[in-house]
């Protein structure tokens, strides 16, 4: 399992990440967010085999505001939404 989260501070939307991982979206206010079943969050934990696309997408981002990061199962795996009124249940 890996992580991945979004440091809104450090993002200015230069979206690099979006060609690289097509997770990554813009959002209502033009900064960077994770899809996760059709709504946005800038910390979403994943089981699968893309974390390659994820440190891709981390890599591409010239503000260094993509971190990604192994979780062990069941520790952390609560995505946080990219605004106050949405909640994100992977």
């Amino acid at each position: 399992m890996y992580r991945i989260t979004i440091d809104r501070d450090a993002c200015d939307g230069v979206f690099a990440c979006l060609v690289r991982d097509d997770r990554f979206v813009e959002d209502s206010e033009g900064l960077a967010a994770i899809e996760t079943d059709d709504q946005t969050a800038i910390e979403a934990t994943f089981d699968d085999d893309r974390r390659d696309d994820a440190e891709q997408a981390a890599a591409a981002c010239p503000l260094d505001a993509i971190h990604v990061e192994s979780v062990e199962d069941g520790a952390g795996a609560v995505d946080v939404p990219a605004s106050d009124t949405e909640e994100v249940q992977p």
